[in-house]
């Protein structure tokens, strides 16, 4: 079995409702790809891959960009419910589900994050890596942050950057897809930084972040995180001292290890073999980011396979890539429901 950890969809009535909402993020994009918004669609595109299943998130725009905090938290609930239902009317396809929170609203997205854990059906929860451009350790985010991993919930980081976040500081918007080409991995690695100077890791070790596409840049510039992170504080004006939020039990570049990455790189061997290197293979999982490829559907998950057996990996590290460490997850999961005392769904 083969479990993809980064499959997007946009239910039916969700969908609806965003198409109201006038030059919603990526419209033209997400309209241009049927299996986004069409169930059979999607599940046409999976009929084409033997022994495989999905685990399902929302796909683009983050739910803080939807509205104000008033307005999302209903948005939030009615998606996560569909995706449920998904799960339930397809659990041959469909193995679980990452919820949306509304993290523009931090008291709701805490009570949003007390009924998905209490709902068997869900892996975890998706964030973006900013709220709004807001970075995800102001307090109230962190706050979320810190009660999804305390609950042992993974978090399926997902990046986010528009069009309106310019490359340079004289100019408005960005120019020739910057902004999500090489913006989005930037994007995910300035969020793994923040949430590393937190401390994170050392409130909960086994706190389980997914990081998409691979790690972003970690991987590829490891040995510019350790140059440096080993002289931090050395660039800065003669006289001012960086301030760290609180002190870390480990060099810094030691944390970035300890984020999970899925393998969606878009038919990339030598980037996902770099990934594989650094990232302890129990923390590497499938994800194809299906259904974004110019196909509409089933390129990204053919490359990613293709990328994965030319890896070299042997059949138990690649069983654990394929399924195997997904499957922990998902144990874990259902452990927390059985010390809870709770084993079936929450109600909607």
């Amino acid at each position: 079995m083969r479990i993809d950890i980064a499959a997007h969809i946009l239910p039916e009535r969700y969908f609806a409702r965003l198409q109201q909402m006038p030059g919603f993020y990526m419209s033209r994009r997400i309209k241009g790809i049927p299996a986004l918004w069409d169930l059979g669609a999607h599940l046409r595109i999976m009929d084409q891959f033997d022994e495989y299943q999905q685990v399902l998130s929302l796909a683009i725009p983050p739910l803080d960009r939807l509205g104000p905090p008033d307005a999302t938290p209903d948005l939030a609930r009615s998606a996560n419910e569909e995706l449920g239902q998904f799960v339930d009317s397809h659990p041959d396809r469909f193995a679980g589900a990452f919820a949306g929170l509304p993290l523009n609203n931090p008291e709701a997205s805490l009570a949003e994050l007390e009924r998905v854990d209490r709902d068997p059906r869900f892996l975890g929860v998706q964030i973006y890596s900013n709220v709004g451009k807001h970075p995800l350790d102001e307090p109230g985010t962190l706050a979320v942050l810190e009660e999804a991993v305390s609950r042992g919930l993974p978090i399926f980081l997902h990046p986010a950057r528009a069009a309106d976040h310019p490359d340079y500081g004289t100019e408005e918007t960005s120019r020739y897809d910057v902004w999500q080409i090489f913006g989005w991995p930037y994007e995910t690695t300035v969020a793994m930084t923040r949430l590393v100077f937190t401390g994170l890791f050392d409130r909960h070790p086994d706190a389980v972040i997914i990081t998409h596409h691979m790690g972003a840049m970690a991987p590829y510039f490891s040995g510019r995180l350790s140059g440096g992170y080993d002289q931090f504080g050395t660039r800065s004006p003669e006289g001012q001292i960086e301030r760290l939020p609180v002190p870390l039990a480990h060099p810094p570049q030691t944390y970035f290890t300890k984020f999970y990455a899925d393998t969606a790189l878009f038919g990339c061997p030598h980037g996902i073999r770099c990934g594989l290197e650094y990232f302890p293979i129990e923390q590497v999982l499938f994800g194809s980011d299906t259904p974004f490829d110019a196909e509409g559907g089933t390129r990204y998950i053919r490359q990613t396979i293709a990328d994965l057996d030319a890896a070299g990996l042997s059949a138990d590290r690649r069983r654990l890539v394929d399924e195997g460490n997904v499957h922990r997850l998902m144990v874990r999961r259902r452990g927390s429901h059985h010390v809870k005392g709770s084993s079936s769904q929450a109600s909607p």
